[in-house]
Order: structure tokens, then sequence, then C-alpha cells
């Protein structure tokens, strides 16, 4: 009887689940069959979405590929690609609606095992550091960031973080002085008080970048020139060319019972990233946002639970999933420098500048998509 593995989501956390399986348990589970829905046809790698903004520094290719093909090299019954989005799931019947995206239709999915891997999105779908649509509609995003950049003499980018701190590193680091670049910090200090705040914060002023604190948007109007109204909470207004807000991300959870998710609307999982109130229900990446967000925390997520789905399809128990022993922050500050700590260890910038900055990770790109990386 066929063991049906249903993976929801296809970036770092899903794509890594299902390449996994294909490889190293299909051989020996014969008829194991891997079924990957996503609402993307292709896989973007968003790591590098803040420097996609930027004209002409990289191809569309480097940071999004078609999800499909990498998989062409699995038998043609091992492996089916939906693309879609999940509806509802029911943990009782273990059964999956999806809404397919090509042919506006439905489908039901049953599975042995069901991997939770959709992600998060931003709340504001005109930015483009989260996969928040289809292939065309997250092109469509960057096509037009693009077109207002190159024509922009001010831009605002609302939110400190790591995402926020990037992107304007980069249209700091390609443009200089010939533009404006606006940071607000809603916070006392960059990276909400993070031991590195300091480091970028000197970063930034090298490259030229305005950083505003405690500088929190309470609203933002578009004027009828094209031009952005930001109205900060201290009542103070900046009129801009470009606003890109960087704060505010959600969980995509609404599809799923309210019984399986944290306060926080995040999926709830135990230390073997198995989903607390269900059978056979596993759960990686942002999704859970355990310990937080990261590249190198979802791919490790990923790696332990295609495991435990390996040993339980064999009859075994599962194995704790580790992570990573500290917490580790790396952000890059343009093209040549960057900041960044292990633990409590602060990190040479040019070690981040090799690890992270140099190319955001674009070369990995491919052997994510067709399974070379795992």
């Amino acid at each position: 009887m066929t063991k049906t593995i249903v993976v929801l989501g296809g970036a770092y956390a899903g794509v890594g689940v299902a390449h996994r399986l294909l490889k190293y348990t299909k051989p020996q589970v014969k008829d194991l069959k891997v079924i990957l829905v996503s609402k993307n046809s292709h896989f973007f790698w968003n790591l590098a979405s803040v420097r996609a903004i930027v004209p002409g520094v990289l191809s569309e290719e480097q940071y999004s590929q078609p999800i499909e093909k990498g998989f062409a090299k699995y038998p043609a019954d091992s492996f089916e690609f939906i693309v879609g989005s999940a509806e509802d799931v029911d943990v009782t019947a273990k059964t999956v609606k999806i809404s397919t995206t090509n042919d506006g239709g439905e489908r039901v999915l049953s599975y042995d095992h069901l991997v939770l891997a959709t992600g998060t999105r931003a709340v504001d779908n005109s930015v483009p550091w989260k996969s928040n649509g289809t292939y065309e509609e997250v092109s469509a995003v960057i096509a037009n960031i693009q077109d207002k950049v190159k024509t922009a003499k001010h831009i605002v980018i609302a939110g400190a973080g790591a995402t926020g701190v990037e992107a304007a590193a980069e249209l700091a680091f390609e443009y200089g002085k010939q533009k404006e670049v606006v940071l607000l910090s809603g916070s006392a200090e960059l990276l909400d008080g993070d031991s590195l705040s300091s480091n970028v914060a000197g970063e930034l002023k090298k490259l030229g970048v305005q950083v505003q604190k405690s500088a929190r948007v309470e609203s933002t109007h578009e004027l009828p020139d094209g031009k952005t109204e930001v109205v900060l909470k201290s009542g103070d207004k900046i009129v801009t060319d470009l606003y890109l807000p960087t704060m505010g991300m959600a969980p995509n959870t609404e599809y799923l019972p309210a019984n399986l998710l944290t306060d926080r609307k995040f999926v709830d999982v135990d230390e073997f990233y198995a989903v607390k109130n269900a059978t056979d229900v596993w759960a990686a990446g942002d999704v859970v946002w355990k310990p937080r967000g990261s590249f190198v925390v979802s791919d490790k997520q990923a790696a332990g639970i295609a495991k435990n789905i390996d040993l339980v399809l064999k009859g075994k128990a599962p194995t704790v999933v580790k992570t990573l022993p500290m917490d580790v922050l790396m952000v890059a500050t343009g093209r040549s420098r960057g900041v960044g700590r292990m633990g409590p260890v602060k990190v040479f910038s040019l070690m981040v500048y090799l690890i992270k900055g140099k190319t955001l990770g674009v070369q990995s790109l491919p052997g994510y998509v067709d399974g070379s990386a795992f």
C-alpha cells in the first residue's frame, strides 16, 4: 500500500523535506509517494530579496527557479507537484483540501504523514521579503519596486530588523549620495536592541543611510503626485518617493485548526517537531518560529523531520531534532561588509561578507531546487 507524504510549502523547509524523503527514504520504502504543494511554482530565494529590488544587480534566475523540474529525476509515480494552496486540514480524517492555482479547482488529498512548511508572509503585499503569492505576483512586485527605485531620489524603509537594515544598506551601497535613504526604527535601537545594534549603526553611517530611532510608523498615504506621506506616531511626517515597509510578518496558518497553534498563531510542535494535538503531522521552518525564523534553522528542522518520518515509516521511534547550539545572527550591510555574532561572540565583518553578504546565498539555489544540496 502506498505511503503518501503531503508537504505543504515550496520554500526552504518544504522542498528540503521532499527531496530528502525521495533521495534517502524512497529507495528503502518502495511504495512511498511525496506530494509537494506550493502557491509559488518557483523556489523564491527570499534571502536575496533585499538585493533583488536594486535594478541590474541580480538576474531573476539567480533568485527564482522552477520547482518541478528539480524533481524530474525521481520516478514519476513517486512525486507530484501541485501549484496551489491549502484551504483546510482535517487531522482526524487525515485529509487536506487544496485550492489549485492553474485551473481554479479544488482537490482533497489523503495523507499518511503531513508536513507543514507554509512559512510566514509580509503583511504588506507590496514588498517581496517573503513569497506572498504566485510566481507571477512576486515577479510583478519586484519589477514594480525596481522601476520605482530607478527614479526615486528619496527612499524610506520602515522597520530596522535584519531585513530593513539589509535593504537600506543595499540601496545605499548601490547609489551612495545619488539617493537619500532613510531607515526608520520603531525601537530606540536598531535590531530591537540586539548586541549588534551599535555595529550596524556604524556600518549604515558609513554608507550614508539616515537612521531615525524611536520613529514608529502610524500610517501612510499615497499623494496625488505618486509620492507617499509617512506619518509617525510622534506626529512628524515624511514625504518620500518610495516607501518600503519591512515590519509585519504573519504565519501562514489560517487553514489549520486552532488547537494546533500557539497563542501567536504559529504551529505548536514538540521536541521531535511533531505537531501537538495531531497524529503523523510535522512542521518546520518559519511556520513554527522556533526558536525564531532562520534559514539555517529551517534547514536543520527539515532534515530532522525527514529523518523522523523515515524512522516512523520503518517502525522506529523518532529522535529529538537538534538545530543550533547557540543563537546566530548575521546581517549584510551592502556588498562588501556585514555584522554578525555567534551567540554572544561577535564575528569579523569580512567573515559575514564571505558567509552571507557577498552573494546572499544565491549560489545555493540550484542545489535546493534539484536536491543536490541535501
